[in-house]
């Protein structure tokens, strides 16, 4: 975490009386400058407040209760999210709500399987794995607070 980044946890935590350590990580949405741009705007606007990503048992889950700082694509603190839920499943199990909520184009879940699936395809490629809709996706709910 570089210092600028550092400095907006520390200034969060003082004005709410958070202890540091609640912090899960920081982190972007997207593969691309600007899908990164547009995504950390649907957060900070209150728009976006759901993600999907590939799961990978590796990887540590979303703490639920802890707070995620959310960078923009040059890697700037946008704003400061806390999760909320965090479940693993099927892909073909996205609820619509769910999609709805992740704020996205016309947030219908067509327009928003779609695009997962071809971001998952390319995503799961470049790792040398196949998608499809059994490939297990990690589902969070986040609420925004700056």
């Amino acid at each position: 975490m570089n210092a600028q980044i550092e400095q907006y946890w520390r200034n969060f935590c003082n004005e709410r009386a958070i202890a540091p350590s609640e912090l899960d990580e920081a982190f972007a949405f997207g593969d691309t400058k600007k899908m990164v741009d547009e995504l950390a705007d649907l957060v900070n606007r209150g728009i976006k407040t759901a993600t999907t990503s590939i799961y990978v048992p590796e990887d540590s889950l979303a703490q639920v209760g802890k707070y995620c700082i959310i960078l923009d694509g040059s890697n700037k603190p946008v704003c400061v999210v806390q999760n909320k839920v965090c479940e693993v499943m099927p892909f073909k199990q996205v609820s619509q709500e769910h999609a709805y909520h992740e704020g996205e184009g016309d947030r219908t879940y067509a327009y928003w399987h779609q695009a997962h699936v071809d971001f998952f395809t390319k995503e799961c490629k470049e790792e040398g794995w196949t998608f499809n809709d059994e490939t297990l996706v990690v589902c969070e709910v986040f609420a925004k607070f700056s």
